[in-house]
């Protein structure tokens, strides 16, 4: 057990963890990034819509220095070694295909891009972005909100759905920028099932490096398969990523267990916890 009464008032606050402090911490976090975004973006001259530079300034400069807010409230808490090393509970096979279904779709969208038409710098571009953007929202959503959720107990069932919720909340606020309702639903119903996936492939690959990375190529691969598609089957199968990664999400949230406080109370459950 952690000794709380060594620690400073900020720690021990979270330390004691809570689904409550995962979304005021989520919230804070949604909103020092768009206030960065309003500071740091007029700074710049304009720059042709759509382009290499606006891509970095508008998209992978706020989410650059959202992921140094992230990393600078990690390591004021100690929690940096915690949340990069080895995952407290081992996954099972089947979480594989969680992995299997993201990376699929990945590769179809690479696969279906229009190169000539996007132009290396403006490819080299997103992916720097999603570099930033997997960073980002993973160590928030699969790292702090992960590690909020067990340092309360909760089972994993709720740690997954907790934290692909307050995944799917921060693209809410797309409804501000003008995105329409539907579509913003829509997304948010893709980014629940794909926080899920997310959350799979932490559990089965041990380390929050992976999602990351999984995470980093997703959303590049689908802008650039938007902005500049291919035609043909291939192009057409792509299409149906997004339909697909909701509904492994949603079927595979259902055979998620566990518990990581059970290892310290119940032997009953820690001998089940590898294997969900």
């Amino acid at each position: 057990m952690p000794d709380f009464a060594s620690m400073s008032p900020w720690k021990r606050f979270w330390e004691k963890g809570g689904w409550w402090k995962a979304v005021i911490l989520a919230a804070v976090y949604y909103g020092l990034y768009q206030l960065l975004g309003f500071i740091v973006v007029p700074l710049f001259p304009p720059v042709e819509a759509n382009s290499a530079a606006y891509i970095l300034i508008f998209y992978a400069l706020p989410i650059f220095l959202g992921g140094v807010l992230l990393v600078i409230f990690g390591f004021s808490l100690g929690w940096l070694r915690e949340l990069f090393g080895r995952q407290p509970i081992r996954g099972s096979w089947w979480m594989w295909i969680a992995v299997a279904v993201v990376l699929l779709f990945n590769i179809l969208h690479f696969a279906t891009i229009d190169y000539g038409a996007a132009g290396f710098d403006v490819v080299a571009a997103w992916l720097l972005a999603g570099l930033f953007i997997g960073f980002a929202e993973e160590v928030l959503t699969r790292g702090y909100v992960v590690n909020l959720m067990r340092k309360a107990g909760h089972s994993e069932i709720a740690v997954a759905t907790v934290s692909a919720a307050v995944f799917a909340g921060l693209h809410a606020g797309n409804l501000f920028g003008g995105q329409p309702l539907l579509a913003t639903a829509i997304q948010l119903l893709y980014t629940f099932g794909f926080g899920i996936c997310m959350y799979l492939a932490l559990r089965v690959t041990g380390n929050i490096i992976w999602p990351i990375l999984l995470h980093a190529t997703t959303d590049p691969s689908i802008f650039l398969h938007t902005a500049y598609p291919t035609e043909g089957a291939l192009a057409s199968l792509a299409g149906l990523g997004n339909p697909v990664v909701i509904l492994t999400g949603l079927v595979l949230l259902i055979f998620i267990r566990g518990r990581v406080a059970a290892r310290e109370s119940d032997p009953a459950l820690v001998a089940q916890a590898p294997l969900a």
